[in-house]
């Protein structure tokens, strides 16, 4: 079915173009949704207006998500999920899951298809996951998945804070350093014991 397009339609057609589609999705999804009307004589008239007044929606639009990033950009959301000993999810997390938790942490609704997860999260762990919410505008929030029954902060704090297992490698290190030279020391005869020994030996004139 040949169309032409009310408003933008991602990945598909402009507003004001004219396009071929199949059926089923005219008819079951364009159409209904007002993105697209069938390319008729009169429709076909009013392209210049449907043209200007989608080019007037895009920038409109374009505004809403510049602002949308700036207040979901550095984000960070929490998961809460079942695992097991090996930090492995009984299941995984989807892009769905993180919308729909970004959307109750945020108060606003924000779609699946924004969610650039390229594959379900299926292990415990903090992960960067872009959103794209528009030509050329991003975003990235931060997902932490937790176990129940932990602490989602406790587990956040030992990911940035790595040195605290070099700070105890150290300290064992550097006792284990002390008892090698107290051992050392202690295996030296002090100087008066061999300044004895050598008086003792040599023989009286």
């Amino acid at each position: 079915m040949k169309v032409v397009f009310i408003e933008d339609v991602e990945g598909v057609a402009l507003g004001g173009e004219v396009k071929e589609v199949k059926n089923g999705f005219a008819r079951n999804y364009l159409i209904p949704k007002n993105l697209a009307a069938p390319a008729t004589h009169n429709n076909l008239q009013r392209i210049h207006k449907l043209t200007k007044d989608a080019a007037v929606s895009r920038a409109h639009r374009l505004d809403e998500m510049k602002t949308l990033a700036t207040s979901l950009d550095g984000s960070e959301i929490s998961i809460e999920m079942r695992a097991g000993s090996n930090n492995r999810l009984y299941g995984s997390v989807t892009g769905t899951m993180v919308a729909d938790a970004l959307s109750e942490e945020k108060g606003i609704a924000i779609e699946r298809r924004l969610v650039q997860l390229d594959e379900p999260i299926r292990e415990v762990g903090t992960y960067d996951v872009p959103l794209r919410l528009f030509a050329d505008v991003n975003a990235s929030i931060k997902v932490t998945v937790y176990a129940t029954g932990t602490d989602p902060f406790e587990m956040v704090a030992e990911e940035e804070d790595p040195s605290q297992d070099d700070t105890d490698q150290e300290s064992d290190e550097e006792e284990n350093l002390n008892s090698t030279e107290l051992q050392e020391e202690s295996s030296v005869p002090e100087e008066d014991e061999l300044s004895k020994e050598d008086s003792e030996e040599t023989p009286q004139g």
